[in-house]
């Protein structure tokens, strides 16, 4: 038997521990407690006015390569001025004191996409050099940023997937805002060249889907019975109509002609892949 003392420290540890675990749950709770979707609702589609992403345009085309040889857009990280990286953080700023529920529904959609991807930029910038946006997180265990606290907007503090499952897939329940949103890596659909406005929706949009169902890594054929596509139309099925026959379906609708056709007689095997690696650009590539 231990001592008597002994025995009342070992008691003693034990509470101390259990209520830090406690106190651990207790935080990691309100950190990933959702914002309520019915706040976002509202819109004032009689409202024509524009918010202004100017600031994010700039940054686009200084720092994001559309040319490389592999399709893929990429950001210079390790290029981004001190004097930039402060306009972009201007640019957030401006962009949380805007209450967007008093602007028209489109305007609103174009603010949370440029909202979310311009935060994903600064958060890459913050901790570069990074491998992969998957090793940055503030919870024990985590597999990227995107339950942490990122930004208040009209008193709501919100992270990443607040952003884009509590409010842009809920309330648009459009499947092209996964072409939309970037997560900064090379799996990703593209971060666009230019800003999102309620003006250009549509059209990037549709562009964003093209393009990433017409890249490898959105779709391919391995062979006539066997097709790897993104590991997204696995995660977010459901918007995808549910099921793999509506993922071909919604492949189809955004392919050419000749890779529709090949989708509509497909029968075979579906496999899913996805590559966390950073969607970074060498120095003068």
């Amino acid at each position: 038997m231990f001592p008597l003392h002994f025995r009342q420290y070992l008691t003693e540890l034990f509470r101390v521990l259990l209520a830090s675990v406690m106190l651990f749950v207790s935080l990691s709770a309100s950190v990933l407690a959702k914002t309520d979707t019915a706040l976002w609702r509202m819109a004032d589609d009689q409202n024509k006015a524009t918010i202004d992403h100017s600031a994010w345009n700039v940054f686009l085309k200084t720092y994001l390569v559309t040319d490389h040889a592999d399709g893929i857009n990429r950001v210079r990280y390790a290029e981004v001025s001190e004097p930039d990286r402060r306009q972009l953080q201007r640019y957030i700023a401006s962009l949380a004191n805007i209450d967007p529920r008093e602007f028209a529904r489109k305007e609103q959609m174009a603010y949370w996409i440029n909202l979310y991807n311009a935060i994903t930029i600064e958060l890459i910038l913050k901790n570069y050099p990074v491998e992969s946006i998957t090793s940055l997180g503030e919870k024990f265990f985590a597999f990227g940023p995107w339950d942490d606290p990122m930004i208040t907007v009209a008193g709501e503090t919100l992270t990443l997937n607040d952003i884009e499952h509590q409010i842009l897939r809920p309330i648009w329940q459009d499947p092209r805002i996964h072409y939309a949103v970037n997560c900064a890596s090379i799996g990703c659909p593209n971060l666009n060249s230019e800003a999102f406005t309620g003006e250009n929706l549509e059209t990037l949009l549709d562009q964003g889907a093209r393009a990433y169902v017409g890249h490898p890594r959105g779709l391919r054929f391995e062979s006539a019975d066997d097709i790897v596509v993104s590991k997204i139309y696995d995660w977010f099925m459901e918007d995808f109509g549910g099921s793999e026959s509506g993922v071909l379906k919604h492949l189809a609708d955004y392919a050419d002609e000749d890779l529709a056709e090949k989708l509509r007689r497909f029968r075979g095997d579906i496999d899913y892949e996805y590559d966390w690696s950073l969607n970074g650009a060498n120095s003068g590539s």
